[in-house]
C-alpha cells in the first residue's frame, strides 16, 4: 500500500474520532487528538463542522499553528472566526499571516468586515493592504507576496547572512534571494546554497546572476503560471514598471492558480459557466444557472442540424435506412473534433503551441484526419454490408461521409483554439460543445450530398 493511501486512511480514522468527540461535546480531547497534525489537515476538519463549533475549537488551538490553520480555511469559517474575534486576537492573527495570505482573505471578505480588520493594522500595513487589493483580479500583482528576503550587491556574503538571520523568520522563503540596486531595482539573484558555500568575504555582486526571469505587477497570472511550468522556479520575483522589485510569488500560490485555470478550463470545456463555488457547497439552484445558459445556447445552435434534417426530409422517407446512419456520423465528428481540440488546447496552456504554429497544426491534423478517416470508414462499408444487411450504395455513402466528417472536425478542432488564442478569448470556449456544432452541420451536408450522388 502507498504511503499516501496508509495517510488518508489514518485521517479517515481521525475524522471519525473527531467528529465523535465534538457531538460529545468533548472540545478539549478533539482539540488534542487534531494538534500535531498538518496545518492543512486541522483547517479541513475544522471546516467540516459548523461555524460556532469550528471556531470554538480554532480559538483552543496555540498561536503557532492557528496562523497557518486559519490561511487554509474557506472564507465562510475565516468570517465565522473574524466575527467571534476580539481585537487582541485579530490582531494577533493578521500579524502571523503570510502578507499573500492576508490579501487573498480581504479579497473575499465583505467590505464591512474588510474595513473592522484594518483597524487593527498600522497604518503602514494599512497602505500596503490597500494597493495590493487596487491590483486588478487575476494578476501577478494580486497574487504575489513581500515576504522575501533582497540583498545589495555591494554586501559580503558574511553581512548577507547576517540579514538572513536577522529578517529570515517572517519570510515566506528565504531559499532565493533577490540582488538591488540603491534605488530597489532588481539587478540580480542568488541561491541561498550558492551563498553558503561562497567564501565570507566574497561579495554579491560576484555571486549574482544576472539574468533573472522577472513576472511584472500586470501580468496575467496564467502567464506567470507559465513561467513556472518553464523554469521550475520555487519562486519569481515581480517588479514594476521601473524595474524595483515589489514582491515575490511562491511555487504554493502558483500551484493554487494552475488548478483554478484547469477547473475553469474543464468547465467551459463542458459547457459550464465557470464558478469557483465547490461543488458539494453548491445549491441546485446556483449549479442550474451556471448550466442553462451555455445548453440553451447549444440548444438554439442545433437549429442549424435541424434545417438541414428538414430539407432533405422528403428524400429521407425515400431512401430506406438512410437515416439511421445520421446519429453515428455526427458522434464521430464530434468527438474527432473533440479529440483534436483538447491536444491543442493542453498544447496551448503549456506553451508547447504557439499561435504562429498554426499551419503546422493543421497539417498535422489533417494527415492524422485522412488515415484514421479511412480505417473508419473501410470498417463501416464492411460493418453495413455484412451486418446491417444494408445495400452497398448506402455503405460507400456512410463511408465516404465519414472520411469528410473526420477531415473536417480534426482540422476544424484544431484551428478553432488557436483562433481563440489570437483573439485573446478562452480556447477552451472552442472546446467540444461548439465544434461538434460545426461538425454535426458539415457531416450531414456532405452525407446528403454523398447519398445524391452514390445512390440518385
Amino acid at each position: 500500500m502507498e504511503k499516501n493511501e496508509v495517510r488518508d486512511d489514518r485521517l479517515f480514522e481521525l475524522e471519525d474520532e473527531f467528529t465523535e468527540l465534538i457531538k460529545n461535546k468533548k472540545f478539549k480531547e478533539a482539540k488534542t487528538l487534531i494538534e500535531d497534525l498538518n496545518e492543512v489537515d486541522i483547517a479541513e476538519l475544522i471546516d467540516k463542522l459548523d461555524p460556532t463549533t469550528g471556531t470554538v475549537i480554532f480559538r483552543m488551538l496555540g498561536k503557532d499553528v492557528a496562523a497557518d490553520v486559519f490561511a487554509n480555511f474557506d472564507t465562510e469559517q475565516q468570517q465565522e472566526i473574524m466575527k467571534a474575534s476580539t481585537a487582541q486576537e485579530i490582531k494577533e492573527i493578521m500579524d502571523e499571516l503570510y502578507f499573500d495570505d492576508l490579501v487573498d482573505m480581504l479579497e473575499e471578505m465583505p467590505s464591512n468586515v474588510v474595513n473592522s480588520i484594518l483597524k487593527y493594522s498600522l497604518p503602514e500595513e494599512r497602505t500596503l493592504i490597500n494597493q495590493f487589493l487596487k491590483y486588478p483580479e487575476y494578476s501577478a500583482g494580486s497574487i504575489m507576496t513581500i515576504e522575501y528576503v533582497s540583498l545589495k550587491k555591494e554586501m559580503t556574503v558574511k553581512e548577507s547572512f547576517a540579514k538572513i538571520k536577522r529578517e529570515g523568520i517572517d519570510k515566506e522563503t528565504i531559499y532565493t534571494l533577490y540582488v538591488t540596486d540603491d534605488y530597489r531595482r532588481l539587478i540580480g539573484i542568488l541561491s541561498l546554497r550558492e551563498l553558503i558555500v561562497a567564501p565570507e568575504s566574497a561579495k554579491i555582486i560576484d555571486l549574482m546572476k544576472s539574468d533573472v526571469v522577472y513576472a511584472g505587477t500586470h501580468d496575467d497570472q496564467e502567464y506567470v503560471a507559465g513561467l513556472f511550468k518553464r523554469y521550475g522556479f520555487e519562486a519569481i520575483p515581480v517588479v514594476d514598471n521601473e524595474k524595483r522589485i515589489v514582491g515575490i510569488i511562491t511555487y504554493d500560490d502558483i500551484m493554487d492558480i494552475m488548478e483554478e485555470e484547469a477547473t475553469e478550463d474543464f468547465q467551459v470545456m463542458a459547457a459550464i459557466t465557470p464558478t469557483e463555488e465547490p461543488y458539494l457547497d453548491s445549491s441546485v439552484i446556483f449549479l442550474a444557472k451556471h448550466r442553462i445558459l451555455w445548453l440553451m445556447i447549444l440548444m438554439i445552435s442545433s437549429t442549424i442540424t435541424q434545417r438541414i434534417i428538414q430539407g432533405y426530409e422528403t428524400y429521407l422517407y425515400s431512401v430506406a435506412g438512410l437515416s439511421t446512419f445520421i446519429p453515428m456520423l455526427m458522434d464521430t465528428g464530434g468527438n474527432s473534433g473533440s479529440q483534436s481540440s483538447t491536444l491543442v488546447i493542453r498544447g496551448l496552456a503549456t506553451g508547447d503551441i504557439k499561435p504562429h504554429d498554426w499551419f503546422k497544426v493543421v497539417w498535422k491534423e489533417f494527415r492524422v484526419s485522412v488515415l484514421v478517416g479511412i480505417a473508419l470508414s473501410i470498417v463501416s462499408y464492411f460493418k453495413i454490408i455484412y451486418v446491417d444487411r444494408m445495400p452497398e450504395s448506402i455503405a460507400m455513402t456512410v463511408s465516404c461521409t465519414l472520411i469528410i466528417a473526420v477531415m473536417t472536425a480534426k482540422v476544424v478542432g484544431g484551428l478553432l483554439p488557436i483562433a481563440a488564442h489570437k483573439l485573446k478569448l478562452d480556447p477552451a470556449i472552442m472546446a467540444s460543445p461548439l465544434i461538434t456544432t460545426i461538425a454535426d452541420a458539415t457531416t450531414l451536408v456532405a452525407y446528403f450530398f454523398f447519398a445524391q450522388q452514390i445512390i440518385g
